[in-house]
């Protein structure tokens, strides 16, 4: 009996793993870069803006450095018991060359800390307390004398003033220098007076009040400061 030739099967050859690592790897690589490529267009690479915080440690560290602080951009007050004369320099003395430099580098008392005072308006400075400090009052008379019709009214009323200020001698130039401009807000003011106002118990007081917020409001216009705390009549006339 003749035997049964059976055909061999030829076998096929295994998948080298060689290559099932560099599909791994290749797999991998293509996450990998997706990833980075949708942080990266989600701007998440992008340096952080500063922070408020920031700001503020950037301010301070410009005030203890060579720049000028807003509060060396305001007039500043005077304490009681300073002599008047050691607020201005003589322009004839020679500098010290052994004079230390202030806080912000300046041995000309500040003048190079001003010339980095910002154009615009300063800052609000709280005041000391009363209790701990106390200011010296000084006062300005204004020369010319204010005259007006009060309002609806053949009278006319005429009055002097005196201005207060516990800042130095720099509210008294700014004053003298826009002269003009704050003696028409003042008169401005005045002719709004009727001869009803005249009779009111408060009437100096409230119309004091009105001129000195118009003349702080023209100074800060003009000079980013007022500085003017009270008027005074030194002549009230009414006729």
């Amino acid at each position: 009996m003749a035997e049964e030739v059976v055909p061999e099967v030829e076998a096929k050859p295994k998948k080298p793993i060689l290559l099932i690592i560099l599909g791994v790897v290749g797999l991998i690589v293509l996450v990998a870069g997706t990833v980075v490529a949708t942080l990266f267009l989600s701007g998440a690479f992008n340096p952080k803006p500063p922070s408020e915080h920031d700001l503020e440690a950037a301010a301070a560290a410009g005030a203890d450095g060579h720049g000028a602080s807003k509060e060396d951009c305001l007039p500043k007050k005077k304490e009681k018991g300073e002599a008047k004369g050691d607020a201005k320099a003589d322009p004839h003395a020679k500098p010290d060359p052994h004079a230390k430099p202030d806080a912000h580098g300046a041995k000309d008392g500040g003048k190079d800390a001003k010339a980095d005072c910002p154009k615009g308006p300063p800052g609000k400075v709280a005041k000391s307390s009363p209790e701990l400090t106390r200011f010296e009052y000084t006062y300005m008379q204004i020369d010319r004398e204010f005259l007006v019709n009060l309002s609806g009214s053949k009278k006319v009323m005429s009055v002097q003033l005196a201005v207060m200020t516990h800042y130095d001698d720099r509210v008294f130039e700014n004053i003298k220098r826009h002269d003009f401009a704050l003696r028409s807000a003042v008169m401005d003011v005045m002719r709004m007076t009727t001869e009803a106002d005249l009779v009111k118990p408060e009437f100096r007081k409230e119309l004091s009040l009105k001129i000195r917020d118009a003349m702080n409001t023209l100074l800060e216009k003009f000079e980013d400061f007022g500085g003017i705390e009270d008027i005074y009549f030194t002549n009230f006339i009414v006729q």
